[in-house]
């Protein structure tokens, strides 16, 4: 069985976008110069062709992962009603000693962004809030060293 792939409607939406493009406007232009490359003769020499067969491989496998992922998807509930545990989904506001509070959407791995405030629940930090409730203490095991924050809200 394959593993599941957590996506907010907007990440499923994405990549299914995604997916139509390397399969039509993408694939097609890629077609036409190989087919160009092939009508330029001795294939063995022809950077164009050698060139054109490496993103031919490097596209067709996007298309795998892309089909793959959404094959499996589990839409994230991103409503916050009757919220109280951090689940994924969850925007929730954690706070780190007396650092500045720090807002983060828990997502799955294929749409997790640190800079755009969204963490997989596959992280340390992920993985420490989730089942936690607003007041409580998370620990997390990060490449930097282990960290103590408190759940301030949940939305």
């Amino acid at each position: 069985m394959e593993d599941v792939s957590y996506l907010t409607e907007e990440g499923y939406a994405k990549m299914q976008e995604e997916l139509a493009r390397l399969k039509g406007p993408e694939r097609e232009a890629l077609s036409a110069r190989l087919r160009a490359a092939i009508q330029q003769g001795d294939l063995s020499e022809n950077a164009d062709y050698i060139s054109a067969k490496e993103e031919q491989g490097f596209l067709e496998g996007k298309i795998q992962d892309l089909e793959r992922t959404l094959r499996n998807v589990v839409i994230i509930d991103e409503s916050s009603a009757g919220r109280t545990v951090v689940n994924i989904g969850a925007h929730i506001t954690i706070q780190e000693g007396n650092y500045p509070a720090e807002k983060y959407q828990v997502v799955g791995p294929k749409e997790a962004d640190p800079k755009k405030n969204r963490i997989s629940h596959e992280s340390p930090i992920g993985k420490a809030v989730l089942g936690k409730g607003i007041g409580d203490i998370a620990t997390a095991d990060t490449p930097g060293g282990i960290i103590q924050f408190k759940i301030i809200a949940i939305e």
